[in-house]
């Protein structure tokens, strides 16, 4: 049977961006078997593990999906940008050749199985022009919630309403999608000075955002009601909301197995929903002082602990590290007093774990995928936000939602360190807590699972985004 192509791209050695599109992708072919997908893979040499797990991807997925590696371009100098969005947008901008390229040989080797659509992500907006120019049409998909669709949205006019920094504002800022003000220090890091290269870089993307013949979201009806209709009864493409897409395997297949088996031996030990997890995602690390003050602060607290502890990495263009010896970044003696309440290891297929019925909190960065992947399992939030959109995240769910436990919204690098005692009553408030948190995410569990069921708001929203890919004759 004859099949119709939909192309993919998304930024280079990002895995938060790449693993919900490359199960987007998989989640539409499966869907539709008129469908095959080609995602074109932008290498970073830098990120192996992000590699590791495409290779093995790949494999698993090679009738439906087939992954197409770009040529590798003239290396870029990383000290010549502020940040890692001015040097990845720069590196897209280098690979526009090479798209225009592989979509070109796509459209002519496949005269009978035509590309039907091509998606972007949130920063790969300068290949627009590469679809524009093939006459293929153009969709985004967008891995983070609705609220900051909407705040992208917003961004132009907020740079044209506020002359200041926002770092420097003493008042909170109404944002479409947001039903609460919100405060200016749970912005992107990236967009509280003007002066820097990646406001400038948010505001190059952003500017081409209305360009899309439709924007799919990684989020469900559900969840995000007020910032979905928002966007709805707005001028801007449609807006498909077709989620949870969320990768179940998570990493077990390609990052450390043995690793895995060891830590789901030792949950299999622990009572039903005692363990509380820390994790900070694949690109969250925090300094020493910091790690030590949650070490103590899991101390005085209690409570079983599973801790995916990294190290920093050397560079913004690298991913953290497991620690060479954890006992270095740790408490004296630490690992011995609390041999027989935690465990401390290296990073940790994440989904997985929030999986075991032993795991009764989450403290988490509130990476969107991660948030996703907690209401799935029932799994209560406590928020400690690092990097990208994640204090929008914790601030949505904290004070929008009312669907996690505050740490704090607007911690970032450079932050004031969080003390041992904030550590503690926040543990014992997520495992402890009469605030209502657990049953809302147990009741969010059931409809997140129900919106991809046969007639389901997210399964309506896919048969729509199919029935515009693929109109009836």
């Amino acid at each position: 049977m004859s099949k119709s192509e939909v192309v993919f791209i998304s930024t280079p050695g990002s895995i938060g961006n790449l693993v919900p599109l490359v199960e987007f992708a998989q989640f539409l072919v499966n869907h539709d078997p008129r469908l095959h997908a080609t995602i074109l893979i932008i290498t970073m040499p830098q990120r192996p593990t992000i590699n590791t797990y495409i290779q093995s991807r790949a494999a698993a997925s090679a009738t439906t999906i087939n992954f197409l590696h770009l040529p590798i371009v003239d290396p870029l100098t990383e000290d010549e940008y502020q940040s890692s969005i001015a040097y990845l947008s720069l590196l897209i901008q280098k690979n526009k050749l090479h798209v225009k390229h592989a979509l070109t040989e796509l459209i002519s080797s496949t005269e009978s199985n035509p590309v039907v659509a091509f998606f972007v992500d949130m920063f790969c907006t300068s290949m627009i022009d590469v679809a524009n120019e093939l006459d293929v049409p153009c969709y985004m998909f967008f891995a983070s919630p609705a609220t900051f669709l909407n705040f992208m949205f917003h961004i132009p006019v907020l740079d044209a309403e506020i002359s200041d920094d926002f770092v420097d504002l003493d008042t909170e800022l109404t944002i479409p999608g947001f039903a609460n003000s919100v405060p200016p220090m749970v912005l992107p890091t990236a967009l509280l000075n003007k002066k820097g290269d990646a406001y400038a870089c948010y505001l190059a993307h952003t500017a081409r955002y209305k360009e899309p013949k439709g924007i799919v979201v990684n989020t469900f009806k559900e969840l995000e009601p007020h910032a979905l209709y928002t966007l709805a009864t707005s001028d801007l493409p449609r807006v498909h909301a077709i989620g949870p897409v969320v990768d179940l395997n998570g990493v077990a297949q390609w990052q450390n197995p043995d690793r895995y088996e060891s830590v789901v031996k030792w949950l299999d030990d622990q009572p039903p929903s005692s363990v509380v997890l820390l994790c900070f995602g694949s690109m969250g690390s925090l300094n020493g002082p910091q790690v030590r003050e949650i070490a103590f602060g899991l101390e005085r607290a209690g409570f079983r602990f599973l801790w995916a502890l990294r190290e920093p990495p050397k560079s913004n263009v690298y991913l953290p590290t497991d620690p060479t010896n954890v006992d270095e970044v740790l408490p004296d003696g630490f690992l011995e007093r609390t041999c027989k309440l935690g465990l401390v290891c290296g990073w940790v297929p994440q989904v997985k774990i929030l999986a075991h019925q032993a795991i009764g909190g989450f403290v988490s960065h509130c990476g969107w995928n991660s948030i996703l992947e907690s209401l799935w399992y029932g799994v209560p939030i406590a928020t400690w936000p690092i990097y990208a959109e994640q204090q929008m995240n914790a601030f949505e769910m904290v004070k929008e939602l009312g669907l996690a436990v505050e740490i704090r919204v607007d911690y970032r690098e450079g932050s004031k360190i969080v003390m041992a005692e904030e550590v503690e009553r926040s543990i014992k408030r997520l495992m402890d807590g009469d605030h209502g948190v657990r049953t809302r995410v147990k009741d969010m569990r059931e409809k997140s699972r129900m919106a991809l069921m046969e007639n389901g708001s997210a399964y309506q929203a896919l048969e729509d985004l199919i029935e515009e890919l693929l109109p009836k004759v």
